[in-house]
């Protein structure tokens, strides 16, 4: 028997299209992904990105945070923006409005997924919780707070 090789990336491409469901009823599937470290979440009209990539890397058997904060991912392994490369590395960006506090602030708004390349002055990154769903988008440079590496 041959092992499978897929990276973080990879897996996390077919979720794409998983969403929340609107109402008083939730999808199973998020909602798995928010309890694989937290017991309060009790539908998944929470922000759940961070779950996403927590999840991904659990099934993986890779570290991860364990916190639905999306800036709990800044203390993981560093990544100089021109060694961005697909596969292991995540985005994590500034979220709302106004002044928000740097990368060393991690109890603030963030957004976290996974680093899918550049476009001129954004970047592309797929990830949960992407209005409502997992999906690819693309965010200003200016709301990159920081990139950083899944390992084992």
């Amino acid at each position: 028997m041959t092992a499978i090789e897929i990276t973080p990336f990879e897996l996390a491409k077919r979720f794409e299209g998983q969403s929340e469901v609107s109402g008083s009823t939730t999808n199973h599937q998020i909602l798995a992904m928010l309890k694989l470290d937290s017991q309060w979440p009790d539908d998944d009209s929470v922000p759940w990105c961070s779950a996403f990539v927590n999840y991904i890397a659990w099934l993986l058997g890779l570290n991860r945070t364990r916190s639905l904060r999306a800036r709990s991912w800044l203390r993981e392994k560093v990544v100089i923006w021109e060694d961005a490369e697909v596969g292991f590395d995540l985005v994590v960006l500034k979220r709302g409005s106004g002044m928000q506090p740097g990368p060393d602030v991690i109890d603030a708004p963030g957004h976290v997924g996974f680093f899918a390349g550049w476009l001129k002055n954004h970047v592309k990154v797929l990830g949960g919780n992407q209005k409502d769903s997992v999906n690819m988008a693309t965010y200003s440079k200016k709301r990159i707070l920081g990139i950083r590496r899944l390992t084992l």
